[in-house]
């Protein structure tokens, strides 16, 4: 088993939540993990990139090479474009269609889908509509975690249980608030594939 990850966004989206969960899974998998983080601005706004590699061998490095991305998990439309260049042929986007739209000059939403809808897997969906349906806009990134995990690579139980390891010490009513997130993206991106 070998997944490569890119999770894309932007400060304050939840990014390196993700990166967590899916971690914690690929732990109690007994799974090799190797994580990468990018920060480029540290308050609410600015460009966050998470490496991700998971494999049943050891792994080298923490660094996805050009072309060998699996999956890009991406809570901004823009951001996922962004790293289309380490996407293998056969690798899945899966992508919030909401933009943040944090700098002037912000390409229209329309070319954003055109470049969207020119890949042959992709999973776009309004995932703060979607946490807004589930009870709670603070999920969205959960959602999109569900939305993802068809194409990770670890059981949807032992991403499950990521969650009730990292939400666990905040309690049961948020604990259960994110495994209804996670449900949710499962279900809306199992209706989109």
């Amino acid at each position: 088993m070998k997944t490569d990850i890119i999770l894309s966004g932007v400060g304050g989206q939840g990014i390196l939540s993700i990166a967590a969960v899916i971690g914690q899974a690929a732990v109690k998998e007994g799974l090799h993990m190797k994580q990468s983080e990018v920060h480029g601005m540290s308050q609410r706004g600015g460009d966050v990139q998470s490496n991700l590699r998971l494999s049943s061998m050891p792994i080298a490095s923490d660094l996805i090479p050009l072309g060998q991305a699996d999956l890009i998990i991406s809570l901004e439309p823009m951001e996922s474009l962004r790293y289309l260049p380490y996407l293998k042929r056969d690798g899945w986007i899966v992508t919030n269609i909401r933009p943040f739209i944090n700098i002037p000059d912000y390409p229209e939403m329309e070319k954003i889908q055109a470049e969207l809808d020119r890949l042959p897997h992709t999973v776009t969906l309004d995932v703060e509509s979607l946490a807004k349906e589930a009870g709670s806009p603070r999920t969205a990134n959960i959602i999109m975690l569900g939305a993802s995990t068809p194409f990770v690579g670890i059981g949807y139980d032992t991403i499950a249980d990521g969650i009730r390891s990292i939400f666990g010490r905040k309690g049961a009513d948020v604990v259960n608030m994110n495994l209804k997130a996670l449900q949710t993206g499962y279900d809306a991106a199992k209706k989109t594939t």
